[in-house]
């Protein structure tokens, strides 16, 4: 993974935005009269299909293999969380954009950390 700013902005930006778009998505589709799971793995295939598409329009910008894994992994448990969310009781959008947003920035924290752990680099080299 690149380290330069440009890169690392984009990456985490791609992320949430990720994050935010699939818990919308799941605002306009899941009621409270989904079950549970069904909502889980509904959203979560949605969520995979939509965030393909849209890593395929940021790899452009930001690296293709860079973009996709992080992208479409934000996009799987944003819209499993949301889901199940939304099938147990009625979330205000401003709940939701906040829970694709952190969905975002935590797997993106996740994946630098595993590429460095991958890598054998201790994350005081990061920097």
């Amino acid at each position: 993974m690149d380290h330069r700013l440009y890169f690392i902005f984009g990456d985490l930006v791609s992320n949430m935005v990720a994050g935010i778009l699939i818990a919308l998505c799941a605002a306009l589709l899941v009621g409270t009269g989904w079950n549970m799971f069904v909502a889980m793995i509904v959203m979560m295939a949605l969520g995979m299909i939509l965030c393909l598409f849209l890593s395929l329009a940021l790899g452009i910008l930001f690296g293709a293999m860079e973009i996709m894994v992080p992208v479409m992994l934000t996009g799987m448990f944003s819209g499993m969380i949301s889901g199940m969310w939304l099938a147990m009781a009625e979330a205000p959008v401003l709940s939701l954009i906040w829970l694709g947003a952190t969905t975002g920035l935590v797997i993106t924290c996740v994946i630098w950390l595993v590429n460095a752990a991958l890598r054998g680099v201790s994350t005081a080299e990061l920097n």
